[in-house]
């Protein structure tokens, strides 16, 4: 993989609506952002790391993790901004060939995965990469069937179409489609050939809620040392079974 001049934009603002600072919230001792550098690192595909925020605070937690810090434009730290006014101003400021923004609020997405999905946009020829979610479930939009039939036998979901939805846990440009589509149009998120990537479903978890930053922090807890157990009647079913057979 050719690595030069990829850049890891990791976006933070200090405003949220939701759960208020989640960017700086403790997750398994750490703040939340500084999962998302430790993956960019470990991706180990990037020729510079940056934490991209309004606030100033930002930059001390960025230096802590031995990354960059680029300080936007207050007006591009407030709830209104627009992700294609972000990319652009950064762009403008960072020069590169591929740009991928690593979303601090999916932490427990892995290095592997990073590289991984950039693979996939070079392989691919894509000029624009967007994670999703793939969804294995009967899914209706405005009330009207998206991949199913109401007209045949209920099918089983593993049988069905995957749905795929946005996750954001990580974007990608390259930077001539990205910059040529924002003069062009004002807008390029979704510029030139777009690729879908479906990550792992811890990769899926975004912090929005107080609910999501526990979540997480229980399964960051379980990964050391878990081991699958079952109940006591798994063990008869199975003295049942061998009976039988």
């Amino acid at each position: 993989m050719n690595t030069a001049n990829h850049i890891a934009m990791i976006p933070a603002r200090m405003g949220s609506e939701r759960l208020k600072c989640k960017n700086l919230r403790l997750l398994a001792g750490k703040p939340v952002i500084a999962h998302a550098i430790e993956a960019a690192k470990a991706s180990g595909i990037f020729s510079r790391i940056v934490v991209n925020s309004e606030h100033e605070a930002f930059g001390e937690v960025s230096e802590r993790y031995g990354v960059e810090f680029y300080q936007r434009p207050i007006e591009l730290g407030s709830s209104e901004a627009r992700s294609d006014d972000v990319v652009s101003d950064f762009m403008s400021h960072h020069p590169g060939d591929l740009l991928v923004w690593v979303n601090p609020i999916a932490p427990l997405q892995p290095g592997s995965e990073i590289r991984d999905a950039v693979s996939f946009m070079q392989e691919g020829g894509f000029d624009t990469v967007i994670t999703t979610k793939r969804e294995y479930l009967h899914g209706l939009y405005r009330g009207q069937p998206l991949n199913f039939s109401r007209t045949e036998r209920f099918a089983k979901t593993q049988d069905l179409e995957p749905i795929e939805s946005f996750v954001y846990s990580l974007m990608m440009w390259s930077y001539a489609s990205f910059q040529g589509a924002y003069r062009q149009n004002g807008y390029a998120v979704l510029s030139g050939k777009v690729g879908y990537y479906p990550v792992a479903r811890q990769s899926t978890i975004l912090i929005k809620y107080e609910e999501d930053l526990q979540m997480c922090e229980a399964l960051l807890r379980m990964k050391e040392g878990y081991q699958a157990d079952y109940d006591p009647v798994l063990e008869l079913a199975g003295k049942v079974a061998n009976r039988n057979g």
